[in-house]
């Protein structure tokens, strides 16, 4: 498995719902195909667990396609707690929780640039964090990557170095 991403959010803010919308929205303007089938996987017990998307996106400089699996899970949901607060230099008064998670982010790139900057746009508080960095990136990194000419290795370089 390769490595994978998450947005994090405000815990007490947080709603599958509104992430599903944002995650609608943020497709459409980073000219993302947004396929959702519906698919939602319950505990034991019938209690929603997560749904799964995909997004897709045909780079405009060739014929390329990138594909990535998006995950939206409950608030209950044992995926959604997050301790790495120190390591990547947060405040442990926040109480952030792991949503929106991307099982791959290799080869997928370009399509995760845009459809994060996107995204977070619409939720300039969350961020976004790629689980083998010691860094997140925040709207202002991603405005200021956004800003310069795109790199294709920019998920893997510190946004403040």
């Amino acid at each position: 498995m390769g490595t994978s991403a998450v947005i994090l959010t405000q815990k007490d803010k947080y709603s599958p719902d509104q992430l599903l919308a944002d995650t609608i929205v943020a497709a459409f303007h980073s000219d993302a195909a947004l396929y959702f089938y519906n698919n939602k996987t319950y505990t034991n017990e019938g209690e929603f667990l997560y749904t799964t998307l995909n997004i897709n996106r045909k780079s405009p400089t060739d014929d390329n396609e990138a594909s990535l699996i998006f995950h939206i899970h409950s608030i209950s949901s044992p995926s959604t707690e997050f301790y790495a607060h120190e390591d990547l230099g947060l405040d442990l008064s926040e109480t952030l929780c792991q949503v929106g998670h991307i099982e791959d982010i290799y080869g997928n790139q370009e399509l995760i640039f845009h459809f994060i900057y996107e995204y977070l746009k619409l939720n300039p508080d969350d961020y976004f964090w790629i689980a083998d960095n010691d860094w997140l990136y925040t709207r202002e990194d991603m405005q200021k990557l956004k800003s310069a000419l795109y790199d294709p290795d920019w998920c893997y370089q510190n946004p403040r170095d």
